[in-house]
Parts: structure tokens; C-alpha cells; sequence
């Protein structure tokens, strides 16, 4: 079965080659790290400590574990961390928030046998924690060959990805045979893995570790940018986050409209025009989206640019910047949570809840889906119901402007929304207290020191 694997990923690679090499010349991806890919890292020398192999696809899980790395460390001091990713933003995030925690940050392996084996003769890790549901059959089997414990950790089965692994049921539960823990966000996951085929006893529900989110101690990037681009005078600021296509154009047509667009119920002058900032989810489209703007007729200012003058009054800034996101938050007075007009399952709407901004997405939120629910639960989230189509930027005009118009209804959602937050931490300790038997049962750096010495004499 896992032969029949290895040959259909390779047709898969095979059928994707000239997409990959176009994007490989257009932006680099996949490009990037190609040899940590196939194995080849670079030297690493743990210096007789056991090591944690954590692993993040991407952006949003990287910086979700950076709590849980910090108290594994505080757990576990005689262990090193070493962190992957599988995209180029994520290993970009990585090094940043990684930095001083993990002893290597690289890209994960391609799952064949040998790719792998290179992998993990290089790293030798001890135990490899992995982030949300990221199921990689080769790899889980070769670390079970080696006795290295395997564990899911804030693991999440959507219902969209558990029907997609029921039409491979079989295969499926052999790959999660070879897990030792998973520790679960939410009972109804538990319930999805164990219907997958992994045994009722190595699985735990921990809690969300993304509720866990850290709150910076300084923010000296927000003031900056708070300079930069003259926000917080008259004109509120509507920041677009992880935005995908047709979400950019969806919203410049929004905000086109929000200047004739006015609830009648609504008392006192009318607020000045907004500004609006995009973030786009993915650094390839950054060309894409500058172009729109430039097309829309609008002032607008790209954050990588010089800084000009005229950068204080643009109606658009578009921050084509990676990990910059989070300084941005404070600075606005609505949120809207890309990937949610688009049909891809949204982003993390907790970011902008630890500002307490009120936060809007559009109606497709599974990715996030009890998150999402627990903020609607106290009306701390405002989710626009599914439209036809040229319907979605009117709804979301009318939206938005009633939110900048009605200041107590703002400020309400923000403050409900981080109370939601605040309320639901606490998943990354009960997460390394669970880990806490594959991980004590690793023998520390003076253990495996005595040991080495006693085999000597």
C-alpha cells in the first residue's frame, strides 16, 4: 500500500511539474530550500541533548505554536527544538518567530522513503509533534520503524477533510497507526480521528492552542507604521487580512460603495471616508493586487515602497510585507478575516480579538469553525450570510459602514471578542501535560551521557 503511495505521488509530482517550475521561476516557490526538501540539511549538532521535531505547514500554524514551543522549552530545557515548514511563508515566519527557541528551522521533507530517511538521520529526533492535521504516511512509517513517537498536537479533522479521508478509509488508518498521541482541539475531532481508525486510547482532547495567542510586549512596528501612513487622524482604517481572490476586488468595490451607503437609523454626521488596508494571504499576489489597485484609479501606497509623502493620505495601503500583520491590528477600527468570501475556509479571527477590534468575515469559516462559532455564540463576531454573486460587496459595504457609524456596537464586539479569547486559553498547557509520556520517557542529556560513559568503561 504505501509502494502504491509512493508511485501515485510520484505521478502526482510528475503532473504538476510544469505548474511548480512556473511558479518556482515566477516567485520562487517550491524553489526555495529544494535540497532541505529532499533531505539534505544543513549541519546540526544537538550536542548530545534529545530533540523535539516540531512541524508547522505554514503561516497560521507557525505562529500558533509559538506559545506551545515556549513552554515546552520551559518543560523540557535539556532538549533542543528544531522547527519545519512546508511553504515559503511559513519558514520565512518561522525564522522570525523561532528565532532563539529553535536550535534549526528548515522545510520539511518530501514523503518518499528516502527523502525522509535522510531527514531523520540528519535530525535523529526523539519525539516529532505536528501541528494540526498534517498527515504525511511515508514519514509517520519511517519514525515508526525508528521507535520515534509521533504525535498530532491541536489537532483539528474537518468535516470537508473527513469525507475526503473516508474514501481512503483503509490506508488512512494504517497512516494513523502510526501515531502515538493525538491530542484533539474539540471532542467532535477526537470523534473523527477515532472513526478514521486511530485507537480510542491514544487520543485526548486538549483545547485550542490558537486561543493561547501571545500578547507582544511592545509594538514599536505599529507605531511605525502608525507614522508611516498617518493613521488615527479623521479617516478610519478598515484592515482587510489574508485576503484572497475575488476578496481584494470584492473589497475596493465595498469601499467605492461605502460612500454613498448610510443606515437610516444612523444619527449625526456621517463619518468621514474610511482607508482601507490589504493584506493579501500569499506573497505571489502582491504583483496581482498592486495591479488591481492601480486599475481601481485610487491612491494607495505599498508598504515596501520608499515612504512619500502623499503615503499619509492614500485611501489603500497594501502590505505586501510577511509577519507584519499582527502589528496592524491595533491600528484599526474593523477587521475583516480574508478567506471567507472566498470559498477556502477562512483565517484566524483570534489576531484581531486580542485587539479587541470588531472582527468580520464572510460565511465560508470551516477552517476556524468552533472558533467562529463560540465568538457568534456572544455576538462578538459579525459574519456575512452567503450571497449571489455581485451581492457580496453591497452586503459588505453596508456592513462595514454600519460598523464605523455605530461606535458603541464596535467597541462591544471587540471587547466580547477578546473576553471569548481570554476565557478559552489555557490548551497549551494541558497539551504539554499530555504530551508529557512520550516526552518523559525520552532519556535527557545527562542520562545519556552516564549511559555513554558506563558503555566505555
Amino acid at each position: 500500500m504505501y509502494f502504491l503511495y509512493s508511485i501515485l505521488l510520484g505521478i502526482g509530482v510528475a503532473a504538476l511539474l510544469p505548474r511548480f517550475l512556473l511558479n518556482a521561476a515566477r516567485h520562487g516557490k517550491y524553489a526555495a530550500g529544494f535540497g532541505e526538501r529532499a533531505g539534505g540539511l544543513p549541519p546540526f549538532d544537538a550536542g548530545g541533548r534529545p530533540v523535539i521535531w516540531l512541524h508547522c505547514v505554514s503561516v497560521g500554524e507557525a505562529q500558533a505554536a509559538r506559545p506551545l514551543a515556549a513552554a515546552l522549552l520551559e518543560e523540557y530545557p535539556r532538549h533542543a527544538l528544531v522547527v519545519s515548514t512546508t511553504t515559503l511563508t511559513g519558514q520565512r515566519v518561522a525564522r522570525e518567530v523561532f528565532k532563539g527557541q529553535a536550535a534549526l528551522v528548515f522545510y520539511f521533507p518530501f514523503d518518499w522513503a528516502w527523502s525522509v530517511r535522510r531527514a531523520l538521520r540528519a535530525i535523529r529526533p526523539s519525539a516529532v509533534l505536528v501541528m494540526e492535521t498534517e498527515l504525511w504516511p511515508r514519514f509517520f512509517r519511517e519514525c515508526g520503524r525508528r521507535g520515534v513517537p509521533v504525535a498530532l498536537v491541536n489537532g483539528r479533522v474537518s468535516e470537508k477533510s473527513y469525507g475526503r479521508y473516508g474514501l481512503i478509509r483503509p490506508f488512512i488508518r494504517r497512516v494513523l497507526g502510526d501515531l502515538s498521541l493525538a491530542v484533539a482541539q474539540s471532542e467532535a475531532d477526537a470523534a473523527r480521528l477515532v472513526a478514521l481508525g486511530l485507537a480510542p486510547e491514544r487520543v485526548r482532547v486538549g483545547g485550542n492552542i490558537k486561543f493561547d495567542i501571545e500578547e507582544p510586549a511592545a509594538r514599536p512596528l505599529t507605531e511605525e507604521l502608525r507614522r508611516r501612513f498617518g493613521v488615527g487622524g479623521k479617516r478610519p482604517l478598515v484592515v482587510a487580512a489574508s485576503t484572497h481572490a475575488p476578496e481584494e476586488r470584492v473589497l475596493l468595490e465595498a469601499f467605492e460603495l461605502m460612500a454613498g451607503v448610510r443606515d437610516a437609523s444612523a444619527k449625526g454626521p456621517a463619518p468621514a471616508r474610511p482607508r482601507l488596508l490589504i493584506a493579501p494571504r500569499h506573497p505571489e499576489r502582491f504583483g496581482e493586487v498592486a495591479a488591481l489597485l492601480t486599475a481601481s484609479g485610487l491612491s494607495w501606497a505599498r508598504r515596501t515602497a520608499e515612504p512619500r509623502a502623499s503615503d499619509t493620505g492614500c485611501d489603500v495601503i497594501l502590505l505586501d510585507s510577511i509577519g507584519e500583520l499582527r502589528a496592524v491590528y491595533p491600528l484599526a477600527e474593523v477587521v475583516f478575516v480574508g478567506g471567507s468570501i472566498a470559498p477556502v475556509g477562512g483565517h484566524n479571527v483570534l489576531e484581531p480579538a486580542l485587539d479587541a477590534r470588531a472582527v468580520v468575515t464572510g460565511p465560508h469559516t470551516s477552517n476556524f469553525k468552533a472558533i467562529v462559532a463560540a465568538l457568534l455564540e456572544r455576538d462578538a463576531l459579525v459574519q456575512l450570510p452567503h450571497a449571489e454573486d455581485g451581492q457580496a460587496a453591497p452586503l459588505l459595504a453596508r456592513t462595514l459602514r454600519e460598523l464605523l457609524e455605530d461606535e458603541a456596537k464596535r467597541r462591544r464586539a471587540g471587547r466580547l471578542a477578546r473576553a471569548v479569547l481570554e476565557e478559552n486559553r489555557g490548551a497549551t498547557a494541558r497539551t504539554v501535560e499530555m504530551l508529557a509520556p512520550i516526552l518523559r520517557r525520552v532519556p535527557d542529556a545527562r542520562r545519556q551521557a552516564t549511559v555513554k560513559t558506563v558503555t566505555n568503561i
